[in-house]
């Protein structure tokens, strides 16, 4: 980086000789009322001490503060020493005058020396100055003591010197504080020649009653410190502000850091910087200006119309006149001017000039421009793509996002096995090199283009940049159409229908999510719009990418949505059962999300009945669609039994307690089948009776022939698997030609629409008439079919019909084995009137065996009756309770062949139970 050299830095130096800067010169003041200091005075003092004067104060200020401290500690030496000594001398003084005072052995002699004693003593305290005088015995008994309590108790001190004679001074820590106390002996030379101490006077003196010189000598230090304070603060603020005057409130290191800066920043900026003089002479010129203007690097100190400048860029900065983005030609760049006239009182004039290559910042700006754009693209394709679960909206949603943003056409061409959520195998999709895929997607600004229309099945050729990017894998940018053979080689009529149409740019970005390549993307450019280039394959891999995880997602759902179906409707009857009962039309709508657990069937039952089933399961999933194939079989099964449609449901919902405690011991995490409802109803053609019953399911409607609609009254039971509750059926007749109409919930209720509203629109529909059961079907469907269907839709419309009368034999015969011929002829001659003459042997002989097994094994009447509908229906009715059952009787055996030879002749036979007993049936096929 280039240095400011030469003239340019005398220069520079001497600009700094000028006023200060204005920012400088603001100084901001604290709040109104404070003492604080303003932030700016603050941050001026923290700067000063950084300077010369400001640390020469603050040697200054440590030297008084260390003089002041070592005076103060002198002084409180000398203080505490005198106050010892003091306090030494006057306890010593007083227990010496006390000791030899006369009358003191005298009265140690008297039987109570402490009553004369203490009075005296504290008259000697008070006026000796002293804080105690005690009188004790050889022992160290006390005498007296200023607090009489302890008078009679032992002395704190050292008596040992003084009980041979000598004196003690010592400090103690007494009662009073830090004490100085003397110990004197008192000798009686009369009673013992030796001198021997009869008794001891000690007086004592608090340190710190005794007054010393420090407290007169302080404040003269202090004062004397703060006038060494006053006076070094005085001579640094004197030489402080002549400083900054000469220094514009900078400090030699922040003059040292302000040109380093200011050279840094003015050779680092792409802003080129030219400073002219009033003379036109160059100043400086940093690293961008030169290049900029191809200045030689001896320009500094240059006059800027020597520099081979074009002529307008030479006037405007040789006149130092005002120029605001002045845009001027160098070379083959567009340079824009800024240029302002300095004039400084006290410094020199001139211009400063800033330079700015506005086709760089043109270009920078376009590529920014184009960086947001795709961005927001990309945020766009998040947004927009994968918002179902459908394959071809997914693909249809990337063409959309692609175009116009990224391309002029977008197309979407995916394998076959991906459209059935198939996953392609390897090599699956090719044929050969070459590519076989379908077009799902095409969006476009017109649609009189000549590429091939979505829904085709198109095989690309392997030279073809949509075989070669299939095959590979990787990325294909054509940014020439013309001049690809490989692209041409595809068909060249179209190819070239293609080209004159105007494309001529395209990339083709193979769509691959978690290893398993579906297909490809295709983008084209047509006149009008640049080529693409590299920059716009990586956007182009990037919508691919972010495509490619949505298209593998509905694929994904999609083959799973497929199997769940194909159970469901593998578990669903696939065509209804022969009967003459009913006339019944059925729908059935799996839910567009996921298949749930509906379902419906139609049973025929002995006697030409016909039971009518519908149920729900709560829940989708596989899960669901596998428990209503086992309700469904169970129903069926139960169906066989003949029950009543409450003793049904019964079984039903036992079944579906064993089904969740078995489930919950093998996986916990499966979830209940309680929540499952079903509607079991059975019509009986020859009566116009039909019973029903239902465990937690919506009412069924029935259509009356006049086109008057009603819910019966039927009791709701609990759902399945609750247990706990018995169901109770109904029972009714219906007349001929009227409709139940069985559904599920998912007809009548969804999110918005609640179930009222749903009844109330299935009622509407429900009161046209002349309509037969596939019309109404459509009919409801076309009413209450929600836009977006989320559960499983079941509707089963079935109209009645009743058994004409002249196909209803029947006969009441009494417990008599003399009846069984005269049945028979009755029979045979019914049989002939009905032109089934060929089934009159067998008939004889079924109804022969099972009248006289009523005969043998019950009692009362005997009902027989034959029904004429698509079999021959053969009953015998009494009143036990007891079926008989099929076996093989032995050679030996005299019965038992009976019913072996009912089975061997009827296609089937049964036994059902009614309130008065059993019936006892058999079919015959009419042939």
């Amino acid at each position: 980086m280039a240095r400011i050299r030469g003239r340019s830095q005398g220069a520079w130096g001497r600009w700094l000789d000028g006023r200060r800067p204005a920012g400088r010169r603001e100084r901001p003041q604290g709040r109104p009322g404070s003492r604080e200091p303003a932030p700016g005075r603050r941050l001026r003092w923290v700067r000063s001490v950084r300077s010369v004067a400001g640390q020469m104060f603050v040697l200054q200020v440590l030297i008084v503060l260390l003089l002041v401290v070592a005076a103060v500690a002198a002084l409180l030496l000398q203080a505490r020493s005198d106050r010892f000594s003091a306090a030494r001398s006057r306890s010593l003084a007083a227990a010496e005058a006390y000791a030899h005072s006369p009358g003191l052995l005298a009265t140690l002699r008297t039987p109570n020396p402490s009553a004369v004693l203490q009075p005296l003593t504290e008259a000697a305290r008070k006026q000796g100055g002293v804080d105690f005088i005690v009188v004790m015995n050889r022992d160290g008994i006390r005498y007296t003591h200023p607090m009489p309590q302890r008078i009679g108790k032992k002395f704190i001190g050292t008596i040992g010197p003084s009980q041979q004679g000598r004196i003690t001074v010592e400090t103690v820590q007494g009662p009073l504080g830090e004490e100085v106390q003397a110990i004197v002996p008192v000798t009686d030379p009369q009673t013992d020649p030796h001198a021997r101490v009869v008794a001891m006077v000690s007086a004592g003196l608090k340190v710190s009653a005794v007054s010393s010189a420090f407290d007169r000598q302080l404040p003269l230090v202090l004062v004397a410190g703060v006038a060494a304070m006053a006076l070094a603060t005085g001579g640094t603020a004197l030489v402080s502000r002549r400083l900054r005057r000469q220094t514009h409130g900078l400090g030699p290191d922040e003059m040292t850091q302000m040109y380093e800066h200011h050279d840094a920043v003015l050779h680092a900026v792409r802003e080129g910087v030219l400073i002219v003089d009033a003379e036109g002479r160059v100043l400086l010129a940093n690293d961008e200006a030169r290049r900029l203007l191809d200045l030689e690097a001896d320009a500094e100190g240059r006059p800027v119309t020597e520099l081979g400048l074009e002529p307008r860029m030479a006037e405007l900065l040789a006149s130092c006149r005002v120029a605001s983005d002045e845009v001027i030609p160098v070379g083959d760049r567009l340079l824009a001017v800024n240029n302002r006239p300095i004039e400084r009182r006290g410094g020199p004039a001139g211009s400063v000039a800033t330079l700015r290559d506005s086709t760089e910042l043109r270009a920078l700006a376009g590529r920014a421009e184009t960086a947001r754009s795709r961005l927001r693209l990309l945020y766009e394709a998040s947004v927009i793509i994968g918002t179902t679960l459908d394959i071809e909206q997914t693909a249809w949603e990337l063409s959309q996002v692609a175009s116009p943003g990224f391309t002029d056409y977008a197309t979407v061409d995916l394998a076959e096995p991906v459209l059935r959520g198939e996953e392609p195998a390897m090599g699956m999709g090719l044929r050969g090199r070459q590519a076989v895929l379908r077009r799902v997607a095409l969006t476009g600004p017109r649609d009189d283009h000549p590429l091939y229309p979505a829904g085709d099945l198109v095989t690309f050729a392997a030279p073809t940049p949509q075989a070669t990017g299939f095959v590979s894998g990787r990325p294909v940018l054509v940014p020439d159409l013309g001049t690809d053979l490989g692209w041409r080689t595809q068909d060249p009529e179209r190819t070239q229908a293609v080209l004159d149409y105007g494309f001529h740019s395209m990339i083709t970005v193979p769509l691959r999510a978690r290893g398993v390549l579906m297909g490809i993307a295709n983008f084209w450019r047509t006149q009008g719009s640049p080529p693409f280039e590299d920059d716009d394959l990586s956007l182009a891999e990037e919508l691919a990418a972010r495509a490619a995880v949505c298209i593998d997602n509905a694929r994904r759902f999609t083959r799973e949505h497929a199997l769940a179906v194909t159970l469901q409707h593998s578990l669903l009857p696939r065509d209804l059962p022969e009967q003459n009962a009913l006339e019944v039309a059925y729908r059935y709508l799996p839910a567009q999300a996921g298949v749930g657990g509906d379902w419906f069937d139609v049973i025929p039952l002995p006697g030409a009945r016909v039971a009518l089933v519908v149920g729900d399961v709560v829940g989708h999933g596989l899960h669901a669609a596998a428990t209503m194939g086992r309700l469904r079989t169970a129903v069926q099964n139960f169906s066989t039994l003949d029950l009543p449609p409450d003793e049904l449901l019964g079984h039903l919902d036992e079944l579906v307690a064993r089904i969740d405690q078995e489930a919950a011991g093998v996986d916990e995490e499966l979830p209940p089948v309680a929540g499952a409802t079903c509607l079991y109803a059975i019509y009986d053609p020859t009566t116009g009776d039909c019973s029903m019953a239902r465990a937690g399911h919506l009412l069924p409607a029935l259509v009356r022939p006049g086109g008057s609609v009603e819910f019966p009254e039927l009791p709701a039971g609990p759902p399945l698997g609750l247990g706990g509750l018995p169901f109770e059926s109904l029972e009714f007749t219906v007349p001929e030609g009227s409709s139940l109409v069985l559904y599920t919930d998912g007809l009548v209720e969804d999110r918005e629409r609640d179930i009222d509203t749903g009844l109330g629109l299935l009622t509407e529909t429900l009161r046209q008439q002349g309509r037969s059961p596939h019309d109404t079907c459509e009919a409801v469907l076309e009413a209450l079919l929600p836009p977006r269907q989320t559960d499983d839709i079941a509707l089963l419309v079935a109209r009645t019909r009743v058994l004409a009368s002249d196909h209803i034999a029947e006969w009441e015969l009494p417990a008599d084995p003399a009846v069984v011929g005269r049945a028979r002829a009755e029979v045979t001659e019914r049989l002939t009137q009905w032109g089934l003459m060929e089934a009159v042997f067998t008939t004889e002989l079924i109804l022969s065996e099972l009248i006289t097994n009523a005969i043998r094994h019950a009692s009362g009447p005997i009902r027989v009756r034959l029904l004429r509908d698509r079999s021959l229906i053969c009953e015998v009715a009494d009143t036990s309770s007891t079926s008989p059952h099929l076996r093989h009787a032995a050679a030996e055996d005299e019965g038992g062949r009976g019913l072996f030879l009912v089975a061997q002749l009827a296609d089937r036979w049964g036994t059902r139970y009614t309130a008065e007993g059993k019936i006892i049936w058999a079919e015959l096929p009419l042939r």
